[in-house]
């Protein structure tokens, strides 16, 4: 997953703003709530399985690639995410998690988004790693600002651009510089891809009791009812300046 480096960071937080509560421990202090503790895992469950599927699906996407280069590029990608994952199932394993255990309940909400949004050519698989997953991405470091220091950190770092953000942007944009009638139809197709996200997004939250009650204030310093709407405001102005950067009406 990545948030492009030409987008803001939807995480939530000012840079003269210290951490309160669960946000300034670290993982050992923090993870002595069970509840606490539940809700880390399942979010690294989730993040884990993320990751994991977009391995798979730029390795997919490069079989659409028009040239060799191209291939090249999304398979080193490909390459980055699955170091990504095998971050975070490393440390589900030192915390005494069952990776593939924290995986397994995120799967079908995830295989079930992408197999959705499969994308019907090239420039459709380049917006949706540039847009969709910069939405979940988002959503993530949103959630990351709440969490105890040595989770913040982890999250933060499998969110990293994997150079995804760039390439998309050069690629499409001069697509539409070949045919300005490509714009339409990808402005389409990344606005059914932003819906998709965000419900995707509530399902794997909403199926999770330990991790849904962290983000409404149960433990941790969850969101209220406020907050979640400003959360959902600073995703969607993320998603306007990436739409903008692709050269696409949002």
């Amino acid at each position: 997953m990545e948030t492009p480096d030409n987008a803001t960071p939807a995480d939530g937080t000012d840079a003269d703003t210290s951490p309160t509560g669960i946000a300034a421990e670290d993982w050992a202090t923090a993870s002595a709530e069970p509840q606490y503790r539940a809700a880390v895992i399942d979010l690294l469950g989730a993040l884990a399985y993320g990751e994991l599927a977009a391995f798979e699906r730029l390795a997919e996407d490069a079989k659409l690639a028009p040239s060799l280069e191209d291939k090249a590029e999304l398979a080193k990608m490909a390459s980055a995410e699955f170091h990504h994952f095998e971050r975070l199932r490393d440390r589900l394993a030192a915390v005494d998690a069952e990776p593939t255990a924290a995986m397994e309940p995120f799967a079908k909400a995830l295989d079930d988004f992408h197999r959705q949004t499969a994308p019907s050519d090239w420039l459709e698989g380049l917006v949706k790693a540039y847009v969709g997953d910069s939405i979940a991405s988002d959503f993530y470091r949103e959630v990351a600002a709440r969490l105890d220091s040595d989770t913040r950190a982890l999250v933060l770092a499998v969110l990293d651009d994997t150079g995804h953000g760039n390439f998309a942007v050069e690629k499409v944009r001069a697509a539409i510089d070949a045919d300005p009638r490509v714009g339409g139809r990808l402005a389409l197709w990344a606005r059914r891809l932003m819906g998709e996200a965000l419900s995707q997004a509530q399902r794997v939250v909403a199926e999770r009791d330990a991790l849904s009650t962290m983000l409404v204030g149960g433990v941790a310093d969850g969101f209220d009812l406020a907050e979640v709407g400003r959360m959902f405001s600073r995703i969607t102005e993320a998603h306007t300046k990436r739409m903008a950067a692709l050269g696409l009406a949002s």
